[in-house]
This record gives structure tokens, C-alpha cells and sequence, in this order.
């Protein structure tokens, strides 16, 4: 291989490629962007409970829970077709005519993700009125839920085909700028969510608040942004523009098709256990004190599957110009941040979780200690799968994704019908970790870490040392505050809090020299 080819997404050492910018930089900027977007779901998630509770009751929330849920499974929409574009784009970089191709297979593709919008929509539109989702998930009693549904739902696959153009943007290095493109449609669709509640207060009036951003997001990126930052993409339709064969278009979903079981497994794990719970648990407290402590485990695993989005890039690069070298240095170094995070933010919510819980329902919802610590552990546990997730759908893993998730996939629903009726919400989080620790972890991550790294078996002995200290240190400093700073209320919880990161801090300190960090580097198998 040449060093061209090496440079064309940034050379080991941060220097810059044709487009003035080097890994490390990109990497930071798509850091940055997507720690943004964590705290803006955070918001929607966390921050914005407490304005609903004021208007709403408890049914109130558990709908908008429910409809949130069933707007963010819309992705699936998507089929797969986003990676699968994205493998492409990547194998076009060895191209002679890199622009020329990736231009005709994006008008392409887009071509089939607007009819998947036009043929979905009248599908859902017919499905409402034959199946009331407020019949389906037992909400009659609550005013505008199917029509708030439908909104959302309808809205939320109208901008599936932004899809293509973030990934457009991700294989050519500008991965952030799409994101912060979204925290802004994030941030206002928020704002806007706070007026129609204060204005109108019905389900159906926030529910077309936080649409229409995602709306607007969608129509910048694709309509005005791509084209002026890609000029090649203005010539797409040069020749003139036929429409793709419908051979080439189903072959087009036939490749897509494992990333599409791995994505859809994803978002199972996440949304799908807040719709079952609604539907086979009868107590609705029970599935808004579900839905809330769901929250923080799956803002968890967002985070970790965020942080491993800018490295998917760089590692779909490394392996599509053969330079195994980087490859397993970025592996080994990505999936110990990876961990680390996860477990370093599990070990101080499971001190200070019952706390906030408190405060942030009002102490309306009891606290679920068992759930709790199962999520949150099983977020822990799943983290270092993730990298090994993201770099298979990366690096056209076909086969081993359709076969690993699609059994996840299985595993889980079988689960979750044994043991929701059983045990309600705890069965669910039961079910969730099982499939996780068991498949995704067992398999596919297992698999990936002996295709990539030459002593696996090493980097997850190290991964589970360090978990444990990491999360062991952490709970064992938080009861040692909560024992010796007594009280309750916002003004002690922010207390306690403080406390806690002044510890970490200090104990962190010493990574903040330089020789430090590279040497404990160096112990890191690969």
C-alpha cells in the first residue's frame, strides 16, 4: 500500500490529510459534537420529566413515553441501506473516479429511500385507522395519544433519507459536522417542546413540536448542505437521471439486510421492552417507573455507542486499505476508552441514583433498586461489545452481523415474553442483559477481537480487571459519602456529587502526565 492511500483519513500521528485535517482532530471534533448531543438527550430524557410531571399525570407520561419510543424504532426504516451506502463510499476511496461514483450510487440510493418514505407513509397512515395504537398499548383513556402517534411516527420517517447524507458525511471526515447540525435541530425541537406544553399541554401539539426540527434538520442537511459542501453530488444526475433498475434495487436491500437485523436488534433493546412492558404490565406505575430507570441505562449505552461512531470511521478506513497495523492499535486503544467510560459513569450513578430518583419524579414513582442495578450493570458489561458492533458494520461483517444479532434478536423477545409477565419490569432488564452478555458479547465480540487483535483473550482479562476496579472504586467512594454526608435535597445530592468527582479527580490526577499515559498505553494488549 501507499502512504497516500494511508493518509487519505489522517496518518497515525494527527497530521492532516487533503482535507487539512488529521485523526486525532477528527476524532476530538466528533467527540465533542456527539458529548453535546448526550447532554441534549439527556435533556429530553432527563431534564424535561420534571416540566411534564407539573402539566401531565403519570398516564400522561407513560403515553409520551411510549410515543417517544415508537418515533426513535422509525430508524428501521432505514433497512440498512445507511451502512450499506457507507461500505460503499469507503470501497469507492480506491476508485480512480472516487467522486464520480460516489455521486451516482448517492442520487441512486436516494432514489430508493424516498420511495421507502412514500410507501411507508401510506402503509402507517392505513394501520392507525385499521389498528388505534391507543387500542394496541392500552391508552384509550388519554386524549390525541393515536393521533400524537401517528405525527410522530410519520414525521420521524420523513427524514430517514438524512441517513445517506450523515453517512456521506462520516466516510469523508466531516462526521461532526452533521452532528452539531442535529444538536441544533435537538435543541429546538426542546424549546419547542416546552411551548406547546406550556401553550396547549396535549400530546399531540409536543409530539408536532419535536417533529418539526427533526423536519428542518433533515431539509438543511440533504436540500442545502451536502450539495454545497460535496459539489460533485450536483452532478449525480448527469446523465440524465434514470431512475435505478429494479434488480439493482433489490439487490441493494439484500446487502443490506445484516446491517439492517443488527441496527433493528439495537433499537429493540432500547425501545422495543417500553412497548412490551406496556402492553403485558396492567400497572401503570410500574411502566413509568420502567420507562424512567430504562432512561440512564440506555443514555448510557448511547453514550458508549456515540464515543464509537468517529473511531468506526477511521477503523473502516484502516480496513479498507489493508493497514492492520493502525487498525489494532486504534481497536485495542478504542475499546479500553470505551470501557472505562461506561464503567467510570455506572460507578457513580449506582451510589447517587436513588437520590436523583427521587428528586427527578418527585418522588411520585417508587425506586427499583434490583432493576436499577441490573440495567446498569448489564450497561457496563455490554460496552466493549459495542466497538466490536460498529467496526463489523464497518467493515462489511455481513454475515458474521445477520448471524450474531439476528440470534440476539430471537434470544431477547424469547426472553422478554418468559419473564415480563413473570416479573414485570425487572424481566425485561433481565431479558435486555442476558441477550447482551450472552450473544453480543459471547459472539460477535468474541469474533471480532481474534479477527483483529492477536492476543484477545488478554484484552478482555484487562477490560474485566479494569471494570471492576473502575466501578468497585467508584460505588465504594459513594457510600463512603453518602455515610458520612447525611441528608437529602437538591443542595445535598449536588453536594454528594461534587464530593464524589473531587475524589475521582484526584485519584485520576496522575494520567495527566503524558509518560504516564503512554506507558500504561503500552500494557494494553492488542
Amino acid at each position: 500500500m501507499t502512504d497516500k492511500h494511508i493518509d487519505a483519513l489522517g496518518t497515525s500521528d494527527g497530521s492532516s490529510r487533503s482535507g487539512g485535517m488529521g485523526r486525532g482532530r477528527r476524532l476530538m471534533q466528533g467527540w465533542s459534537a456527539n458529548l453535546v448531543q448526550m447532554a441534549l438527550g439527556l435533556s429530553q430524557q432527563l431534564l424535561l420529566i420534571p416540566a411534564f410531571l407539573h402539566v401531565w399525570t403519570g398516564d400522561m407520561l407513560a403515553a409520551w413515553l411510549a410515543i417517544y419510543a415508537a418515533g426513535s424504532l422509525v430508524v428501521v426504516a432505514d433497512a440498512g441501506l445507511q451502512l450499506r451506502a457507507i461500505n460503499r463510499f469507503l470501497a469507492f476511496k480506491a476508485c480512480a473516479d472516487c467522486d464520480g461514483r460516489t455521486a451516482h450510487f448517492y442520487a441512486a440510493l436516494l432514489r430508493i429511500y424516498l420511495a421507502i418514505v412514500a410507501v411507508l407513509g401510506v402503509l402507517l397512515c392505513a394501520a392507525v385507522v385499521l389498528a388505534p395504537p391507543s387500542a394496541v398499548l392500552g391508552f384509550q383513556a388519554t386524549p390525541t395519544f393515536d393521533a400524537a402517534m401517528l405525527v410522530m411516527i410519520l414525521g420521524m420517517l420523513l427524514t430517514v433519507p438524512a441517513n445517506l447524507v450523515s453517512g456521506l458525511y462520516r466516510v469523508r471526515g466531516h462526521y461532526g459536522r452533521t452532528v452539531w447540525l442535529q444538536n441544533a435541530a435537538l435543541l429546538l425541537g426542546q424549546i419547542a417542546q416546552l411551548a406547546a406544553l406550556a401553550w396547549f399541554g396535549s400530546l399531540l401539539a409536543v409530539a408536532i413540536a419535536f417533529v418539526s426540527m427533526q423536519l428542518l434538520f433533515a431539509i438543511l442537511l440533504a436540500g442545502f448542505d451536502a450539495p454545497r459542501l460535496f459539489p460533485f453530488l450536483r452532478r449525480a444526475g448527469k446523465p440524465p437521471m434514470v431512475p435505478p433498475s429494479l434488480r439493482w434495487s433489490i439487490g441493494q436491500f439484500g446487502r443490506a439486510v445484516p446491517f439492517a437485523v443488527a441496527n433493528i436488534t439495537e433499537l429493540a433493546l432500547v425501545n422495543v421492552p417500553v412497548l412490551l412492558v406496556s402492553a403485558l404490565v396492567t400497572n401503570r406505575v410500574a411502566v413509568a417507573q420502567w420507562g424512567l430507570t430504562r432512561v440512564i441505562a440506555s443514555l448510557v449505552r448511547g453514550l458508549c455507542l456515540q464515543v464509537t461512531l468517529p473511531l468506526a470511521a477511521e477503523l473502516g478506513h484502516d480496513h479498507a486499505v489493508g493497514d492492520k497495523h493502525r487498525l489494532r492499535r486504534l481497536y485495542a486503544h478504542g475499546s479500553v476508552f470505551v470501557t472505562a467510560l461506561a464503567c467510570l459513569i455506572v460507578a457513580g450513578l449506582l451510589p447517587f441514583w436513588p437520590d436523583f430518583f427521587a428528586l427527578w419524579t418527585h418522588g411520585s414513582i417508587p425506586y427499583d433498586a434490583p432493576l436499577t442495578v441490573t440495567l446498569l450493570l448489564g450497561s457496563a458489561a455490554v460496552a466493549p461489545s459495542l466497538l466490536a458492533l460498529v467496526f463489523a458494520n464497518h467493515s462489511n461483517r455481513g454475515d458474521l452481523l445477520i448471524r450474531t444479532k439476528g440470534l440476539q434478536l430471537v434470544v431477547f423477545l424469547a426472553l422478554s415474553f418468559v419473564l415480563i409477565p413473570q416479573l414485570g419490569p425487572l424481566g425485561a432488564a433481565l431479558a435486555v442483559v442476558a441477550s447482551d452478555i450472552l450473544i453480543q458479547f459471547g459472539l460477535l465480540a468474541l469474533i471480532v477481537m481474534r479477527q483483529t487483535l492477536h492476543h484477545p483473550f488478554r484484552h478482555i482479562a484487562f477490560l474485566l480487571l479494569m471494570a471492576v476496579i473502575v466501578v468497585g472504586t467508584g460505588w465504594l467512594i459513594g457510600q463512603a459519602i453518602i455515610a458520612l454526608v447525611p441528608g437529602s435535597g437538591l443542595v445535598h445530592f449536588i453536594v454528594e456529587c461534587a464530593i464524589w468527582l473531587a475524589a475521582i479527580g484526584a485519584i485520576a490526577s496522575p494520567l495527566l502526565n503524558a509518560a504516564l499515559r503512554e506507558r500504561l498505553r503500552a500494557c494494553i494488549p492488542a
